[in-house]
């Protein structure tokens, strides 16, 4: 399958260092604004919409996670980005671990957050039939109960309709495919071919892609860096936005002003 033109965003400086922040299943590039500010400071901050996802195509499936790499490489490639530092939650985690392994020339630093190497298939095929044939609404709020601790989206539920609003915007057929993605995706022989700086980044509470699934990338990749936020479920950048915000800016500082 041909690359699709995704939709994407800028900030920051043009002459900056890229960095590139790939969403999770079901959110789209909103789902970084706590980030882009404080990273824009210093980075080219480049965020986009997945296939399927907010104001990027939906094409016919089926996709595979290499697919949403050669999204990104050709996005890559039409800002004219040779080398960028990549971050990726999730969907986003596993399509950043796959461009790593697949692509070393043009990932400079690697961050994956709430990912896994080898997510269990099944529920991900399960949700696919529910998207087709019911649509992503109804699933929102069940996918945003795992989003965030129930305390903190107690709190917010500002934030929970925010992010229940985009699940329900998604494409029907779009997400379901990436559902498939996901539940076809397996890394776990990736992870010795990563030579990126590496931070691995976990939710303590997260239900949906557990800590253990962080230990594994942790452990398969030589050199890295992992960092448990607690509280947080699957989106700790929401959560704790400091510290997953300080938590980047670190990693990434550490490639120097020379790189």
């Amino acid at each position: 399958m041909s690359a699709v033109e995704v939709s994407y965003t800028v900030d920051g400086p043009a002459d900056a260092p890229a960095v590139v922040l790939s969403n999770s299943l079901g959110a789209t590039r909103g789902m970084w604004d706590p980030q882009v500010p404080a990273l824009a400071e210093r980075y080219r901050v480049v965020t986009y919409d997945a296939r399927g996802h907010g104001e990027s195509p939906a094409p016919p499936g089926p996709y595979t996670v290499d697919d949403l790499v050669d999204d990104v490489l050709a996005l890559l490639d039409r800002l004219g980005v040779r080398r960028a530092h990549v971050a990726g939650l999730s969907l986003g985690g596993m399509t950043a671990m796959r461009l790593a392994a697949r692509e070393p020339a043009r990932v400079d630093r690697l961050a994956l957050l709430c990912t896994s190497a080898a997510p269990d298939p099944q529920g991900f095929l399960d949700r696919a039939v529910q998207a087709r044939a019911g649509g992503t609404a109804p699933l929102a709020p069940a996918i945003v109960g795992r989003w965030l601790t129930p305390a903190y989206a107690a709190q917010h539920p500002d934030l929970v309709a925010r992010l229940e609003a985009m699940i329900a915007g998604a494409d029907d057929e779009g997400y379901a495919s990436c559902c498939e993605a996901v539940g076809s995706f397996d890394g776990r022989g990736d992870l010795a071919r990563i030579t990126a700086p590496t931070l691995v980044v976990s939710g303590a509470q997260d239900p949906a892609l557990p800590p253990p699934h962080q230990q594994a990338i942790a452990d398969g990749v030589a050199g890295s860096t992992l960092l448990t936020v607690d509280p947080g479920a699957h989106l700790p950048n929401l959560e704790q936005p400091l510290e997953v915000t300080g938590a980047l800016l670190a990693h990434l500082d550490g490639a120097g002003r020379h790189a």
